[in-house]
């Protein structure tokens, strides 16, 4: 089982120490919730279901079954109210408190680094152009990119990007990609892909002041749409994506970096039918 700093989701989490236990012996969901000291058998399912919440009194009980002591105590008690606030902004404010405290105990939260890179577009801006200026000085490529970043900016993410093997430096101010593609967990927050989204759709909204119209492709389709129509134009939209990322993955001689926002979102209410 992978160690809870892997972990950005109690639930998924318990599901995995229930999951382990179970390979190894007839541990049942009720000897789970028995070990925890809970009377009802299917409690901890419904919660690693998303049924339902674990209580605040039952955090304490579940990870002393699980057997988490000192930090990681700590850390699953800090998942579980990540698990449990609604906003983003409550959600930034937990994880910062994760992030804190495992630096202070000089651990590394492995799925946090998915929510940096996705959360400061500088980030994925600076894989791609780094590869591009072997040589080049953090405050030249700051320089390159069109939006407000400063050197101290690009100093920060590269090294980050190096500690988690987005790149590679291979020489003096030169860097190369590790992999093509970034793909975050599964695991991580869907608050990563929000953060993503929102800062790249303000870069793209800036753009259509701020970059040439023979640089730029922006156009729109207002439509009316039942599910099932739904469906199929969100399938094509997603293969529409893959083969724009294989035509991006066959270049060989790139010169510049660019963003695709794919949109489609509602503009109304459902009508009832009558």
């Amino acid at each position: 089982m992978k160690p809870i700093l892997n972990y950005l989701d109690y639930r998924c989490y318990m599901r995995d120490f229930y999951e382990e236990r179970k390979k190894s012996s007839a541990f049942s969901w009720r000897e789970f919730a028995k070990l925890a000291g809970f009377v009802s058998p299917t409690y901890l399912k419904l919660v690693c279901d998303g049924k339902t919440n674990l209580s605040k009194p039952g955090i304490q009980k579940v990870a002393k079954a699980m057997g988490l002591e000192g930090f990681e105590r700590t850390f699953f008690e800090n998942l579980v109210q990540l698990g449990h606030v609604k906003s983003d902004a409550e959600k930034k404010t937990v994880l910062a408190k994760i992030l804190q405290s495992a630096k202070e105990n000089k651990m590394h939260v492995l799925n946090a680094d998915g929510f940096r890179f996705c959360e400061h577009p500088v980030c994925p801006i600076v894989r791609e152009l780094a590869p591009l200026m072997p040589g080049a000085l953090p405050s030249e490529m700051a320089a390159k990119i069109n939006s407000e970043v400063t050197a101290l900016d690009v100093r920060d993410t590269l090294q980050f990007l190096v500690k988690t093997g987005l790149l590679k430096k291979t020489g003096e101010n030169s860097y190369e990609q590790t992999s093509k593609m970034v793909k975050i967990s599964k695991d991580a927050l869907p608050l990563t892909v929000r953060s993503m989204n929102r800062e790249m759709g303000r870069l793209g909204f800036l753009s259509l002041d701020n970059t040439e119209v023979d640089e730029r492709s922006v156009s729109g389709l207002t439509m009316g749409v039942d599910e099932i129509t739904y469906r199929r134009i969100e399938r094509e939209v997603n293969e529409c994506r893959r083969k724009v990322a294989a035509i991006a993955g066959e270049c060989k001689k790139i010169n510049q970096v660019y963003r695709l926002n794919l949109q489609l979102f509602p503009l109304t209410k459902k009508v009832d039918e009558t």
